[in-house]
């Protein structure tokens, strides 16, 4: 027999006054749950007017508890152990931002040495078509005989991301990013010699990137944070990922449905979001790795922005993602934004 006691007293169970009483995990507010061993009985030290409620399971219907309570959902058991059936309920809790959000850095061109058209020039060399900096600095003074440091170039590329940030939430309301099918996948890199991961999420129509989100971790709480953050930009009925469990919970809460890519044999298959991966991939190479998660952070945003704003597509008929997502702005706005 196993006697336990809470408060200076024997904890008995309600049903048969045993105390032959074994503790069993905690209940959805965190208290201490209990079961007879007599008739298998389970329960808390409150009365049942203030206990919680536990779901049902959905295969016996008879009651469960809680296995293990995570981040975004909580994870339940079928307390028959013939059953024994597992399911996920959903918090509807509040989900952090991405950190394409926490983006730091100057947001106009005030008090610069050179113009802006010098910078944006030295920005396309260096996003688009993947020069070091060394090799800007050498193009500016063989073209335009203007002496740079690359060290001034360096700090150019993360030091106006808030400034192409603010350009891209003008442009938003603009883009119609709601779609059949959305594509999901994440990438590696090193920062400082530690292991990050790049998690993006592209529009299938428009190749437009609606998100990125980077961290440290391959968890199911960054695929929230991922669509979380995509999700307020327009919506699509499917998302697509490959066979990472990570995606599961997240691509049900936030999609009708969720495609995972288990060959390349498939009909529906994950080379869109691969094939942008392998493009910052050939960007990245020339990197040789970054030196801080904030400047990390900022140079991907600067990729993606060129990525959706200023590179023309040949798949999309010479046009950029954004043009093909209903982007509107004048010439004026055009040039007063650097869209070029």
């Amino acid at each position: 027999m196993h006697i336990i006691s809470s408060n200076n007293s024997i904890v008995q169970c309600p049903k048969c006054n045993s105390t032959n009483i074994y503790k069993f995990g905690k209940d959805l507010n965190g208290l201490q749950k209990y079961q007879c061993q007599c008739c298998k009985r389970q329960f808390t030290l409150l009365s049942k007017h203030t206990s919680p409620k536990y779901h049902s399971c959905p295969i016996c219907g008879r009651s469960t508890f809680l296995y293990h309570d995570y981040k975004f959902y909580s994870n339940f058991r079928c307390g028959d152990k013939k059953c024994n059936h597992s399911f996920n309920v959903i918090k509807y809790a509040h989900v952090p931002c991405s950190s394409s959000d926490d983006i730091i850095g100057k947001t106009a061109f005030k008090r610069m040495r050179h113009s802006p058209r010098i910078i944006i020039s030295a920005l396309r060399l260096y996003f688009l078509h993947h020069a070091s900096t060394r090799q800007v600095a050498s193009f500016l003074y063989q073209e335009f005989n203007i002496s740079v440091s690359h060290v001034s170039i360096a700090s150019w590329v993360t030091k106006f991301a808030p400034l192409f940030n603010d350009i891209f939430l003008r442009l938003s309301p603009s883009l119609n990013l709601n779609s059949d099918e959305w594509h999901a996948d994440e990438t590696v890199i090193s920062i400082k010699g530690v292991k990050h991961y790049i998690w993006f999420i592209i529009d299938s129509e428009t190749r437009f990137i609606i998100g990125y989100h980077l961290t440290p971790y391959r968890d199911h709480s960054q695929a929230y944070i991922l669509f979380n953050n995509a999700c307020r930009f327009g919506n699509a009925s499917t998302i697509v990922t490959d066979r990472l469990a990570s995606y599961n919970e997240a691509a049900n809460r936030f999609f009708k449905n969720h495609i995972r890519v288990k060959s390349f044999t498939d009909d529906i298959s994950n080379n869109l979001i691969e094939s942008f991966n392998g493009s910052f991939k050939d960007f990245y190479r020339t990197k040789k790795g970054f030196k801080s998660f904030n400047s990390a952070n900022n140079i991907i945003f600067m990729f993606v922005y060129f990525y959706n704003f200023v590179r023309k597509h040949s798949s999309l008929n010479g046009l950029t993602p954004a043009q093909v997502a209903g982007a509107k702005y004048t010439e004026f706005s055009r040039i007063n934004w650097l869209l070029i």
